[in-house]
């Protein structure tokens, strides 16, 4: 099956001579649901930008389901939804005529019933007749999203989504977007909150530098990259590490009061054996040991740390 996003070799170059986007090439699936993380300024907004046609490209061709976005912008963005960090709504109309005239933008039959039951999912519904000046930062927030779903877009790009909100909007945000995900919705999201990218995507993909550093499904990147981590909580604190330990991968934390020890639990040989009974040879006790798993923050951190 043929990508529903397709972006090959683009490069986004300024007058100033600064490159936002260095020959960046990326697939996306139909219906799945890719995260894309990056430190601020990596490119990830402007990337987005690209592919949904309100930043132009230098180079590079961008396919979204078979139609390129120059040759076919309208037919591309007809089937996309973007919704933008940044709030920007007519504060003098009401939710419902908002949301409504942003259907109308893109030539679809108005559908009353789809409008009060997307108002309904993001608790917009009882605020539909509400000026948008009116409400707070979080109802401006969900009405961004209900006018990027409008449309009923095969594609929907979220640009920090939750950035900033409540609970509640995160809450609901991420159920909506699993039930999209059900219906065949292609979801593409940057987030600084990756616990959320842990837990909603299928797949990916580390962006730096106006690079992709690495694109992988989530479950075989945390395989991959992933570690796990040996806390020692010691009998008594450690000055410093002990020369007989010198080139293991330890820290001392908690003032000394803690050893941890990186490895890799689908290697043969972890190490952990050798390690216990090298202190008990060197008479470092320890009162008790907890074993933990790296997180997809500790490998973002850690490619992010390698690509600058």
């Amino acid at each position: 099956m043929p990508p529903m996003i397709s972006v090959a070799a683009v490069t986004k170059r300024y007058k100033s001579g600064l490159v936002a986007l260095d020959a960046v090439d990326l697939e996306i699936a139909k219906g799945e649901i890719f995260a894309l993380l990056g430190p601020n300024g990596a490119g990830k907004t402007t990337l987005i930008g690209v592919i949904c046609g309100t930043v132009s490209m230098t180079a590079g061709r961008i396919l979204i389901d078979g139609h390129n976005i120059v040759r076919n912008y309208r037919a591309a963005r007809r089937i996309v939804g973007l919704v933008p960090q940044e709030i920007a709504l007519d504060i003098f109309s009401t939710v419902l005529n908002s949301v409504s005239y942003s259907r109308r933008l893109f030539g679809r039959a108005a559908d009353p019933a789809y409008i009060e039951r997307l108002l309904r999912d993001l608790s917009l519904w009882d605020k539909r007749d509400t000026r948008i000046v009116e409400l707070s930062g979080g109802m401006k927030r969900r009405t961004m999203i209900a006018k990027a779903l409008s449309h009923e877009p095969d594609v929907l790009f979220l640009d920090e989504p939750t950035a900033g909100v409540d609970v509640n909007l995160r809450r609901d945000m991420w159920a909506l977007v699993r039930r999209l995900r059900a219906e065949g919705v292609t979801v593409i999201l940057t987030t600084h909150y990756i616990e959320e990218a842990e837990e909603m995507a299928d797949r990916v993909g580390v962006i730096n530098h106006g690079r992709i550093v690495l694109v992988d499904e989530k479950a075989a990147l945390m395989r991959k990259l992933g570690k796990r981590r040996l806390t020692l909580a010691l009998q008594e604190p450690l000055p410093a590490l002990p020369k007989e330990l010198a080139g293991w991968p330890l820290e001392l934390e908690d003032g000394g009061r803690r050893l941890s020890y990186r490895f890799d639990a689908s290697a043969e040989d972890t190490g952990v054996p050798t390690l216990l009974r090298r202190l008990g040879e060197i008479g470092v006790d320890f009162n008790d040991l907890d074993t933990t798993t790296t997180t997809l923050e500790d490998i973002f951190v850690d490619l992010v740390g390698r690509a600058a």
